[in-house]
């Protein structure tokens, strides 16, 4: 089992900076990537950003050249650096891990941290 927690939401004003945070706990697993998903309120999660093991990143259109992701494949911890933040990037925020056990490989999520831009 893979347990992911984040941290570093919180509240920000427009053009602000923030940094989230997670850990992996996965003593038998692989970590294949890591990635950042959003909710925003009423609205379908969706991919921010993400990186594999290899360190091949991938960014949604809206983000590109404000966040940045980055990853530690030792201690299994993603960060996600984001500024110029903007009123839209609100939105509950989710670390996401793809793992691959014994049998199986699948997807874990952490809880989700929020994220509000005041304009």
């Amino acid at each position: 089992q893979v347990q992911l927690v984040e941290s570093g939401g919180g509240l920000v004003q427009a053009g602000g900076s923030l940094r989230l945070s997670c850990a992996a706990s996965a003593i038998v697993f692989n970590i294949n990537a890591m990635a950042w998903y959003r909710q925003p309120p009423g609205k379908q999660r969706e991919l921010v950003a993400a990186i594999t093991s290899g360190g091949v990143t991938n960014y949604a259109d809206s983000v590109k050249g404000r966040f940045t992701i980055s990853g530690d494949n030792a201690k299994n911890t993603v960060n996600l650096q984001m500024n110029s933040l903007k009123p839209e990037d609100t939105a509950v925020y989710y670390c996401a891990a793809n793992a691959t056990g014994l049998f199986t490989t699948r997807d874990y999520w952490g809880q989700g941290t929020q994220v509000t831009v005041s304009s």
